[in-house]
């Protein structure tokens, strides 16, 4: 039995298929134990005004969140990451999974410490019976790991560093990827360019990069699964 009768629950992914799957998945629990409403939303425009909306009623009970999502319009939020942080900030009871298909130690790392999300699924090791297990679980207030992720925390992989790239290193390597250079990356990060400039020593030295340029780091943020 769940701790709940009815629940709201936001699901968001890009990939229609994903959506669908997780609607019907979650639209087969026993309908005797609760009534289920599902909102769906494939990009970061769309699960901000879900959200925003939310906030004003506390009505979300439990968040399915893809990492890989289009950027908000703003520019202001740039993946799932951003958007798990912008809905803790405004849902603060809303409890969280992260759905994806990024399996890089060092970015599951990176999500853990800075969404320290009640559930984190990599893609790949999700059916029908895993997905129902991780809703039970999270809902009585168990934190859930599939199996890719638990094997990440059973062998204890870490970087040298033991601080995450947070929203705004994230956003200078997104920008960098679409080719802004760093003298005008101070138009899209309100940051000065010394700042700038500190902070991609730091992704260098997360990234393990002594003397990489720009397009170093693009490359190593890409097989890392930051972008």
């Amino acid at each position: 039995m769940f701790p709940l009768k009815k629940l709201k629950i936001l699901i968001v992914d890009d990939h229609p298929v994903i959506l669908e799957a997780c609607e019907s998945i979650l639209a087969s629990l026993n309908p005797d134990l609760q009534e289920i409403n599902i909102d769906s939303a494939r990009h970061c425009d769309s699960a901000i005004n879900y959200i925003k909306v939310a906030a004003k009623t506390n009505t979300y009970d439990i968040l399915f969140l893809d990492i890989n999502l289009p950027p908000s319009s703003d520019g202001n939020i740039i993946d799932g990451e951003d958007l798990a942080l912008f809905a803790k900030e405004k849902l603060p009871k809303a409890k969280i999974i992260i759905l994806t298909a990024i399996n890089e130690n060092h970015r599951i790392k990176n999500i853990l410490k800075t969404i320290n999300p009640n559930g984190l699924l990599i893609k790949s090791d999700i059916n029908s019976n895993e997905l129902l297990t991780a809703f039970n679980a999270v809902m009585y207030n168990t934190p859930y790991y599939s199996s890719t992720v638990m094997k990440f925390l059973r062998n204890q992989v870490s970087m040298d560093v033991h601080e995450p790239l947070d929203s705004i290193n994230r956003k200078i390597i997104f920008y960098l990827a679409k080719g802004v250079k760093t003298k005008n990356l101070v138009k899209y990060i309100n940051l000065s360019l010394s700042a700038i400039e500190k902070r991609k020593s730091y992704i260098k030295q997360i990234f393990e990069l002594e003397n990489g340029d720009d397009a170093a780091i693009v490359e190593k943020a890409k097989n890392l699964g930051f972008i």
